[in-house]
């Protein structure tokens, strides 16, 4: 039944991405491993961190898409979901280190320490064991986004307006993240983390584990985007996106549908986050910026909105090209990326996969 569920939305294209993304997963990490490393086919570690950034992004955009694609809500909030998985995995490798921080208190991390905590606060407990600190990666966006939901789909905001609510909501994150006494390491945020689940977080072996482990979630959450999307439930979500109030009048509570999938995509977003803290080595109240909610629906956009594999592809093109233009024209890359914004809005409304999908089909037209 489950396994029925899970293959219903997965056509041949989406089948073949799908091994595509675990293929990448596979391959670059034994290249690192396995290949002698004055051999030209080895893939060193610079190669592979940033192919797992990419990936965790790409689960990012994923989740906007199932928002906004496919049930018309515009998050602009998505980045305090990932941000808070991230801090959630960053509260969990700072308890690893241990007495090996620079002030080495078995207990209190190290800007605690400095901020002269005399105690750790109480939402800290258990973040030392990882079987808790996993749930809390799901639990804690899902339960932010099931509180905003409730509030804003009950009361039928909607468009410009629930984009705002959700803008507004990271950057309140935000501000608080700042401070001090919240607990989590204000301005400066988390970082010099030592272990995850026993191996060190610098190894190489280790970053190809994590490589691999970004590329599988995100072939997961493909699988299960297509389940939900290629379902009756998903074909209902379409409708909503729409025609809410058609929906409405039919007898369907729209609410329901959408705050599922709005808590749904908090949970991968959360996910991903939680993935790409030990990869980058740092988590800071940055990440809760606006400006990262608005990057990924960009990416959602270059790709195309409505489908799978578009959001996958934009954020994997956008933010390589991010890499090679802040390092070659570091002063000109915000202009292009204005200019990428207005350039698919004009002229690439399906983005990448619908122009390749128009493509495909003037050249099957007979002439």
């Amino acid at each position: 039944m489950i396994t029925r569920f899970l293959v219903q939305g997965l056509d041949r294209n989406l089948r073949l991405f799908i091994l595509l993304v675990l293929a990448i997963g596979i391959v670059l990490p034994l290249l690192n491993q396995v290949v002698p490393a004055d051999s030209v086919f080895y893939v060193p570690v610079w190669v592979l961190q940033p192919m797992g950034k990419y990936l965790c992004w790409a689960s990012l955009a994923l989740a906007v898409d199932l928002v906004w694609g496919f049930c018309g809500i515009l998050s602009l909030g998505h980045a305090a979901f990932f941000a808070l998985g991230g801090y959630c995995m960053g509260m969990y490798l700072m308890r690893q280190i241990g007495t090996r921080g620079v002030y080495g208190n078995p207990i209190l991390p190290d800007f605690m320490v400095f901020l002269n905590y005399k105690e750790l606060p109480w939402f800290w407990n258990g973040f030392d064991h990882f079987w808790f600190a996993a749930p809390m990666i799901v639990v804690v966006p899902s339960l932010l986004a099931l509180a905003v939901g409730w509030f804003a789909f009950r009361s039928r905001v909607t468009g410009v307006y629930l984009s705002i609510i959700t803008q507004a909501m990271t950057f309140a994150l935000q501000l608080a993240f700042f401070r001090n006494d919240m607990g989590l390491g204000g301005n400066n945020g988390m970082t010099d983390f030592k272990d995850i689940l026993g191996f060190s977080v610098q190894a190489d072996s280790t970053r190809a584990v994590l490589c691999f482990t970004s590329a599988l979630v995100l072939a997961i959450f493909l699988v299960i985007s297509a389940a939900v999307v290629g379902s009756r439930f998903g074909k209902a979500l379409t409708a909503v996106r729409d025609a809410e109030s058609r929906m409405r009048f039919l007898g369907y509570r729209v609410e329901g549908y959408k705050l599922f999938v709005f808590v749904l995509s908090a949970a991968m977003a959360g996910v991903a986050g939680a993935i790409y803290v030990p990869q980058v080595g740092i988590i800071n109240p940055s990440e809760f910026s606006p400006a990262n909610s608005i990057e990924a629906v960009l990416w959602v956009a270059v790709g195309g909105r409505g489908t799978l594999i578009g959001p996958v592809l934009g954020a994997v093109l956008v933010n390589w090209a991010k890499t090679y233009l802040t390092g070659a024209l570091p002063e000109y890359w915000l202009f292009v990326l204005g200019a990428l914004f207005i350039g698919v809005t004009l002229f690439l409304p399906r983005g990448v996969v619908g122009l390749w999908g128009q493509f495909r089909a003037n050249k099957a037209r007979p002439a």
